[in-house]
């Protein structure tokens, strides 16, 4: 099926909201039957999210509360990008926030979309080895405590329902699959 089949042309937009980090925004769209319908979108800033080792069979994580949800999630390193900034010079710096490293080698992965039936926020994931120590300062509406665990440790969390955030579970699962390749 060709892609143009299924193509929703943006006719009129009206921003609802502008934040911080997001913006809310109605869309008139034309169908595909010529028809016309809305859709609610949530335009997100950009995002990293970084599977940092800590030895070749431990992730570094984050534990902090997420008000959304309301509970503290345990959740790989992770922050936005600022505008000027490349994401993977995002990765290093939030590594460095996060946990207290520098990654002397970080790999980009792969990217993803969180939900792309209502927003279009993208993550793009990297991979860290060698950290040193370097610390900066989180910032300061960020409250948060860094461990490392064990991957085996990590998956079965995963798989017993500890761990349900999914930037996370993707980056256990590509550890769990790296590891045994």
């Amino acid at each position: 099926m060709t892609e143009d089949k299924f193509y929703e042309k943006s006719i009129k937009s009206d921003t609802i909201y502008d934040g911080k980090i997001l913006k809310l925004r109605v869309d008139t769209v034309e169908l595909q039957n010529k028809k016309y319908s809305k859709r609610e979108i949530v335009d997100h800033q950009k995002g990293v999210g970084i599977i940092a080792y800590d030895g070749d069979d431990r992730l570094w994580m984050v534990s902090q509360y997420r008000i959304a949800v309301d509970k503290v999630m345990l959740e790989i390193p992770a922050g936005l990008v600022e505008s000027n900034e490349a994401p993977i010079e995002t990765a290093k710096r939030e590594l460095q926030e996060e946990i207290g490293y520098y990654p002397e080698k970080i790999d980009f992965l792969f990217t993803m979309y969180a939900s792309p039936g209502f927003t279009n926020d993208k993550l793009s994931f990297f991979e860290a080895h060698e950290l040193v120590e370097s610390k900066l300062d989180l910032d300061e509406d960020e409250f948060l405590h860094a461990e490392s665990f064990p991957i085996d440790e990590l998956y079965e969390m995963v798989l017993n329902g500890e761990i349900t955030d999914a930037k996370t579970i993707i980056a256990i699962l590509h550890a769990v699959n790296n590891r045994n390749k």
